[in-house]
């Protein structure tokens, strides 16, 4: 079987099209590379559907914790304190139980069992708890001077939050945003590698990577091809977060617009 060959056996196997069965011997190459690129689709899914869902759910956090009602302020910051204190992997195995008791109850819950909902909405829940955090420090950082100038001019309310608050708030947030989003699209790998089943071997990269070391005997082959991926895509990230950092910033004279620093979390 040529490569070309294996693209169009393999290259959408991940979401369902292509052939069912795996390979089971005489791995090539390409066939590692295909296979672990088609589950990158995965990754690439609930990163992006993650932090799409996960950006308003954290700014309406940070904006619940920084109200001076307790009724608003408690419940967020219960929220952020329990998904940021506890682990990723943990979240995924008690997401999935949880609905899994609910599905017993009423079928309904059947897809929320799914990893395409399920682990998403843990997923959403996890990087809206750190980035609500980190628009919260955001929306401390505002120079009061701004806040000033708005009701100098007369703006209040909603109109005052959507000119003024919350664009210097993305402006100050988005370099330590754009670390949780690198951190979000790693964390994808957990997600097939917890409660939630790869269905008829529809896993993520890892997913294929982790079949191929155990088939050949040899995690070094699949295993950096799965990080090429991860730091091609991270790339692609880090761009797309300074093009908008750029715009967020465009208003500013040019000596102080100050080029993106990206340092990913070593520790978290």
């Amino acid at each position: 079987m040529s490569c070309w060959d294996v693209i169009q056996a393999y290259g959408l196997r991940s979401i369902g099209f292509g052939e069912r069965l795996l390979p089971r011997s005489d791995f090539t190459l390409c066939d590692q590379v295909v296979l672990i690129g088609s589950g990158m689709l995965w990754n690439v899914y609930f990163a992006m559907m993650a932090l799409f869902f996960g950006f308003f759910l954290a700014t309406g956090l940070a904006v619940a914790k920084a109200s001076r009602s307790k009724t608003a302020r408690k419940p967020a910051e219960w929220f952020i304190f329990v998904f940021r204190g506890s682990p990723l992997f943990i979240q995924f195995f008690f997401a999935y139980f949880f609905f899994l008791n609910l599905k017993g109850v009423n079928p309904f819950f059947d897809p929320f069992t799914a990893a395409w909902l399920g682990a998403l909405l843990v997923l959403i829940c996890n990087t809206a708890a750190y980035s609500g955090e980190i628009f919260y420090g955001a929306l401390r950082s505002i120079p009061r001077g701004d806040v000033e100038a708005a009701d100098a001019y007369g703006f209040t309310g909603w109109p005052r939050f959507r000119k003024i608050i919350w664009p210097t708030m993305l402006r100050l947030a988005w370099p330590a945003y754009t670390n949780e989003a690198i951190f979000l699209f790693h964390a994808t790998t957990l997600v097939f590698f917890s409660g939630f089943p790869a269905w008829q071997q529809r896993g993520d990269a890892l997913y294929y990577a982790s079949y191929f070391a155990d088939k050949t005997f040899n995690p070094f082959v699949p295993y950096p091809i799965l990080a090429v991926y991860f730091i091609l895509f991270t790339l692609i990230i880090i761009w797309l977060f300074g093009v908008m950092n750029r715009r967020l910033n465009k208003h500013l004279p040019a000596e102080r617009r100050k080029p993106m620093k990206v340092r990913p979390n070593l520790i978290r």
